[in-house]
């Protein structure tokens, strides 16, 4: 049996699920990361294992714990794994909404029925990372607000489900991080520092979830800047 706790995080070789995998590396995790691209991340170490595999794909998804020698000591699966096109409801095609719908709402509920067993032996954890756009109106994210809004309820669901079973379900909405989440949008944060979160600040939130263990548990928790401030990006 490993010496070490093990966890999958998805979306992990860059942004906020390198953060977490770096933090949970730190605590003595041995990291399984999901990535379509695991050969553009230079984080190395011994206990992180970037594994390459699309979410948006759900045959890939079928096959992924075959993948990993040690599945059944999984105690901890983090989804984090994203992508948004924001546009109006006619402009966004098909293929972009199917996308969306795979990886936030297909593959998280996926992964969490394939492992929940493990999960569930091992008293494990499953947080899953949110977007205020789920609490909120978004302009043009009609699509992704609305998926990240059935994630938000289906955590919610896991939680009065699995306590029972000794699973932590936690449920962390995010606000404005800076990340390349913001590469192929038409906004991003503002330069003010004050106006968007880092990914080690929310790996820090998660790390104190995870080591604070008395008997009580955060189901949900919203995470937010000081300031509200987006920009609009320069027309080039």
């Amino acid at each position: 049996m490993s010496l070490s706790k093990v966890a999958l995080v998805t979306g992990a070789s860059r942004g906020i699920g390198l953060s977490i995998s770096q933090m949970l590396v730190g605590l003595g995790y041995k990291v399984y990361g999901i990535s379509r691209k695991p050969e553009n991340c230079l984080y190395q170490n011994e206990l992180f294992h970037l594994i390459s595999c699309d979410l948006s794909d759900p045959k890939q998804i079928d096959q992924l714990l075959g993948r990993i020698p040690d599945k059944k000591e999984i105690s901890l699966l983090v989804h984090n794994a994203g992508l948004a096109y924001f546009a109006p409801v006619e402009e966004l095609s098909s293929e972009k909404i199917r996308e969306m719908v795979n990886l936030h709402i297909t593959a998280p509920m996926l992964l969490t029925s394939l492992l929940t067993r493990y999960l569930k032996q091992n008293q494990g954890r499953i947080i899953f990372m949110g977007s205020v756009s789920g609490k909120e109106i978004s302009p043009w994210g009609n699509v992704y607000a609305s998926l990240k809004a059935g994630i938000h309820h289906y955590a919610r669901e896991l939680f009065s489900e699995l306590r029972k079973f000794s699973v932590k379900v936690h449920l962390i909405i995010l606000d404005i991080t800076k990340t390349d989440f913001y590469n192929h949008l038409n906004f991003e944060p503002d330069e003010d520092p004050k106006s968007y979160l880092l990914p080690d600040q929310i790996a820090e939130v998660i790390e104190e979830l995870i080591i604070s263990d008395k008997g009580w548990i955060v189901p949900e928790i919203q995470i937010s800047p000081e300031l509200f401030k987006l920009k609009r990006k320069k027309q080039i």
